[in-house]
């Protein structure tokens, strides 16, 4: 059977918050999109994504066969439609919080510094 091809082609994060702004509206699910929920929400979603490497040895974890390849990629979706709803409804630019949150790490953890010869 066919795959039906999907109407949504989003190719940057501002536009999938657009999107999933739109889609949320469509349905009148605004008042239920509030930051306690989504956070929630997307709790659940990672734990569905945890669900598909429980038990898995690291090879395993790496070689997964393509049904489940295929099923961890919508849980991984799942993921990120909630983040970027979260960070929607909170005015967070995500890959500007990225950004910092790199340089804040990057002074954390700085890279190990190589033995003098």
């Amino acid at each position: 059977m066919a795959q039906k091809k999907s109407p949504y082609h989003c190719i940057s994060l501002q536009q999938l918050t657009l999107e999933l702004r739109r889609f949320a509206g469509e349905r009148d699910w605004e008042p239920f999109h509030t930051p306690k929920n989504l956070a929630a929400a997307l709790i659940v979603e990672a734990a569905e994504l945890l669900e598909h490497f429980q038990w898995l040895t690291p090879e395993q974890s790496s070689n997964l066969t393509p049904e489940t390849r295929n099923e961890v990629a919508h849980e991984i979706a799942d993921v990120l439609i909630y983040l970027t709803r979260l960070a929607d409804q909170l005015g967070i630019d995500m890959l500007a919080a990225a950004s910092e949150k790199m340089a804040l790490n990057a002074c954390k953890y700085p890279p190990p510094v190589a033995p003098a010869p």
